[in-house]
């Protein structure tokens, strides 16, 4: 399990206000370094950036939500700043600034801040509605909430984002009328240039090593990813169940993260939920963290949940692998597939290189200050859903098919 829980209590970051230090990093492009070394972005490509530009230069509060399918997303951003001149924030999970003290500075400095992703961060919320009120620069946040690794597709959004910008909103209408605040929804997709062939064999290989097989290089690729997938799932059922399970792979996964999932709402929550696993799985992890994080508890019982926490886990990943992504297979779908075989089996997947990322700037959706109350969802969360999957899925055409 990746280190994403953060053993103490949480202590808000706030960001770096002056604009010295993010005009440098764009002008001097310092990102694209460790983007091209850690990330294997090589190239990249802005598209409809006068549409951000027009939005800028009419004074609104500008809150840009990109989807999350690589850890590189955030410094891909970087680029728009360098393109516009206009420093950006970013709220980022408390987790990236407990990574060494030059990780903490370095994204306070490029604007980030931190939020607690595991309970109702308040100062953070704050700290985001004051931005969008006083327009002072564009808000990034990642609805998502998490990195997909699936870029064709868009998970459940946050409603979070929502309750800052129609809060945000209302205070710039009560100032003045005219002063708007919108959502430019940021598309982003990426596109791999190199061999896939060689590159996916080479992860594969250790893998099959890993599960005592021989190297299966004579295999077709697309045969050997689901030959690979069907054995790491297979192996978690025998963990989890005793024994393979019958039916098709999505039906067998489904199953699994129900098994997963439920018995721990029961537990936390009263009761099993339905829905998207990401937002089910925060609301269990509020229960749980308090007293772990303050340390209110003995060993048995922080081992215990824990294990809890590593199930959790577990059901995220799983709820990565759409069961039919491969069913029109890209050059790209492949990568991200083997990637994620790779980080679910060691924490860490190797970087390929020759990655382009195609950034595309949507319209702008203006705020309304009120909600539709008797909405069953709120419609700017619909707006911006809709924008960005009619984005991703035109997007998702120019990857190449895999031969």
């Amino acid at each position: 399990m990746q280190k994403i829980i953060v053993e103490r209590p949480y202590e808000f970051v706030p960001p770096h206000r002056g604009t010295w230090w993010p005009k440098l990093i764009a002008k001097f492009q310092l990102f694209a370094g460790h983007l091209r070394k850690v990330e294997g972005v090589v190239d990249h490509e802005i598209r409809h950036l006068d549409r951000l530009t027009e939005s800028l230069n009419a004074g609104h509060g500008i809150l840009i939500t990109p989807n999350h399918c690589r850890n590189a997303d955030p410094l891909v951003m970087g680029w728009l700043v360098r393109r516009t001149r206009c420093p950006v924030y970013a709220l980022a999970s408390w987790h990236l600034f407990n990574q060494g003290r030059f990780m903490a500075w370095a994204i306070r400095k490029m604007g980030g801040f931190s939020v607690n992703r595991e309970g109702v961060d308040r100062q953070a919320i704050n700290t985001a509605i004051d931005m969008l009120t006083s327009a002072e620069r564009p808000l990034v946040i990642f609805p998502e909430g998490a990195v997909t690794r699936t870029n064709d597709r868009l998970h459940a959004l946050l409603d979070g984002v929502a309750f800052i910008a129609r809060t945000a909103a209302k205070r710039r209408s009560r100032e003045d009328a005219s002063k708007k605040v919108v959502v430019h929804p940021v598309g982003l997709k990426y596109l791999f240039g190199g061999d896939i062939q060689q590159q996916a064999s080479e992860v594969l290989g250790d893998i099959e090593q890993r599960l005592t097989w021989r190297r299966q290089d004579e295999m077709p690729l697309l045969r050997r990813v689901e030959s690979v997938g069907r054995a790491l799932l297979t192996l978690k059922e025998l963990q989890y169940f005793g024994e393979p399970q019958p039916g098709s792979p999505g039906d067998r996964m489904s199953r699994l993260i129900e098994h997963l999932i439920s018995p721990l709402e029961e537990e936390w929550l009263g009761d099993a939920k339905s829905g998207p696993v990401v937002p089910r799985i925060k609301s269990v992890r509020m229960k749980m963290l308090p007293e772990m994080l303050n340390g209110d508890m003995g060993a048995a019982e922080r081992d215990r949940r824990w294990r809890q926490l590593e199930d959790l886990y577990l059901a995220q990943q799983i709820s990565c692998y759409p069961s039919d992504y491969l069913n029109l297979p890209t050059v790209d779908r492949v990568l991200e597939t083997v990637e994620r075989f790779e980080e679910d089996m060691t924490d860490k997947a190797r970087v390929h290189g020759h990655l382009k990322v195609i950034i595309e700037i949507g319209e702008a959706i203006e705020v309304s200050p009120k909600r539709e109350r008797k909405a069953a969802e709120d419609p700017l969360m619909v707006a911006i859903r809709e924008r960005l999957e009619e984005m991703l899925e035109r997007l998702a055409k120019e990857s190449q098919p895999l031969e």
